[in-house]
């Protein structure tokens, strides 16, 4: 009997304990750690999410963990270009997409602009013809591809290749369309804006991810009943509760920006290195996205297939028939191979592939070896007489000509207006002091070996091209205000001694055109920014914020 009720009390003192510590251990859910004031919104006071568990995975998106790589090869280079010397590089966690991005991926895109910014219209024209991929890069003056060029891009049987014939603007474009339809879906689901708001939008009333943030009543035109009208919203208008009818970015509902990864990203990823390590530490180094180091599988099944699209020998793009060694000759559909151990596909083969970086022959790892990349250019919000964020509007439009006499948009209708940094920013900074970062430390004035000569310290104006490092061709392009027609103008000077510029990108990953020696995730090579081919694509990728892996871990 007194055992039975010692049994009892001791149960009832397990889980008194128990609830205590739970309340304890859930205080700071209600209460700030600060202050002890209540952070759950009751009364108008302050309110905190205290709910959210982690980013939920963008559509089409594989998540990748950082860590530490040795970013560049570790062997001699063939091409003497020098241009990926081994560096210790900290990648921090990312998403990126599963597959290059395919045709009809980017049909949807072009459909989209189509119906938003009708071609027919003059003031549109270019914004469609634009983002139009140049079928033309298939075209050989020796070679009969008119087949390609006709149907590679519409066509049915192509739908799950990857797109071609887009040059790096347009795919950062593309990036941006893939976020706001991303984010502006995700809300329509939550109830925060009206049901069909997506499918309803003109010129004057697209959704922006940064203007629904920033301010959010300039929204799709400013439509009240587009951009609040969702049974969430409404719910919280009938609770008088104003100060929260819209999404902010402290709600983490919406999801960061789809954006091209950066060169170390992308190696990364290719790489897939997270089967080869030993505890805490890599036990090798891979060649290739898959293990091993030759380009044939050694599995009793697949024994002697190729592993990746590329270009065996001269003339031979996909072996003989009956016998093919990757059964394709120009791109193959998406995941017509097996993925990396991240669960990529394609990181080497089918397409090269585009990414962030501005190229420059060396990577600067002794001024940072953390999320490297160049390319960066600081801007901020443009802010009008009233106070409030410049929006783009269908009479605002600016329109840049590229060298090679595209004309495409700056920023679409329904984009906040974005200036240059200044003082404001950049004042006892010491991590940055201009907007435009490009060619810091490769290419800047301080790197010439005129510097000492011809500058003095604290002058701000940029070297001539007799002193700068890179001086590559200056093509000129200019438009007859009264015709409208191109006046092309090639650069003629017999002084150039290289095609490196802030305007030339890098792209990786070997392709269908390429031998197996560019396969190897290390490879690094460029292009304008404005130009396309027949063998380069792109896939995208996103920020991962908060952990830096989605399981807890521990030290062994």
């Amino acid at each position: 009997m007194k055992i039975n009720l010692a049994l009892r009390m001791l149960a009832i003192s397990a889980v008194l304990l128990a609830f205590t510590s739970c309340s304890k251990s859930n205080d700071y859910k209600t209460s700030s750690r600060g202050t002890g004031w209540s952070i759950t919104g009751k009364d108008g006071g302050f309110k905190a999410n205290t709910d959210y568990q982690e980013q939920e995975t963008g559509p089409g998106l594989i998540f990748v963990e950082g860590g530490t790589f040795t970013m560049g090869k570790v062997q001699d280079d063939v091409m003497h270009d020098w241009n990926n010397s081994p560096n210790q590089q900290h990648v921090q966690s990312f998403y990126i997409d599963e597959t290059e991005v395919t045709n009809v991926m980017y049909l949807e895109y072009l459909d989209w602009l189509k119906k938003v910014f009708p071609p027919e219209e003059d003031n549109y024209k270019n914004i469609y013809k634009g983002a139009l991929p140049d079928t033309l890069v298939w075209r050989n003056r020796l070679g009969f591809n008119e087949t390609m060029t006709e149907n590679y891009l519409r066509h049915p049987a192509y739908a799950n290749y990857p797109v071609v014939g887009v040059n790096w603007l347009q795919a950062v474009e593309f990036s941006d369309w893939r976020s706001n339809r991303v984010n502006e879906l995700i809300l329509e689901q939550e109830g925060y804006s009206a049901r069909g708001a997506r499918n309803d939008v003109t010129a004057e009333s697209t959704f922006d991810t940064e203007t629904y943030l920033n301010a959010p009543s300039l929204t799709y035109g400013g439509s009240d009943s587009l951009a609040r009208g969702g049974r969430a919203s409404e719910a919280r208008m009938k609770r008088n509760d104003s100060t929260n009818i819209f999404i902010q970015r402290k709600d983490g509902l919406l999801l960061p920006k789809y954006r091209l990864p950066t060169e170390a990203e992308w190696e990364y990823a290719a790489l897939g290195l997270s089967e080869l390590r030993s505890y805490n530490v890599y036990r090798g180094r891979k060649k290739y996205p898959w293990d091993g180091s030759y380009t044939r599988s050694d599995s009793r099944i697949t024994r002697g297939d190729h592993l990746a699209n590329f270009k065996q020998a001269d003339g031979d793009y996909g072996g003989i028939a009956g016998w093919s060694d990757d059964n394709a000759d120009i791109t193959a559909e998406v995941k017509s191979y097996e993925p990396n151990d991240f669960g990529l596909y394609d990181m080497a083969g089918n397409v090269g592939e585009w990414v962030a970086d501005v190229y420059r022959p060396i990577v600067d790892d002794e001024f940072n070896d953390f999320n490297y990349y160049r390319g960066n250019v600081y801007t901020k919000n443009a802010i009008g007489e009233d106070g409030t964020v410049k929006i783009v509007t269908v009479d605002s439009i600016i329109y840049d000509t590229l060298a090679n006499g595209s004309v495409v948009p700056r920023n679409l209708p329904g984009e906040i207006l974005q200036v240059p940094i200044n003082d404001e920013e950049t004042y006892l900074r010491t991590q940055f002091s201009k907007s435009d970062n490009r060619n810091y430390r490769d290419g800047d004035r301080r790197s010439t070996r005129y510097f000492e000569e011809s500058f003095e310290d604290g002058e701000d104006e940029e070297p001539t091209d007799g002193q700068s490092m890179y001086n590559a061709p200056k093509h000129a392009i200019a438009v007859d205000s009264a015709t409208g027609e191109f006046d092309r103008q090639f650069d003629e000077s017999s002084q150039r001694t290289s095609l490196i510029n802030d305007e030339v990108r890098v792209y990786k990953g070997g392709s269908w055109r390429d031998r197996a020696y560019w396969l190897d995730p290390a490879q690094r090579r460029f292009l304008p920014q404005g130009m396309a081919t027949d063998d380069i694509g792109f896939r995208c990728a996103m920020s991962r914020v908060g952990s830096k892996s989605r399981s807890p871990k521990t030290a062994r």
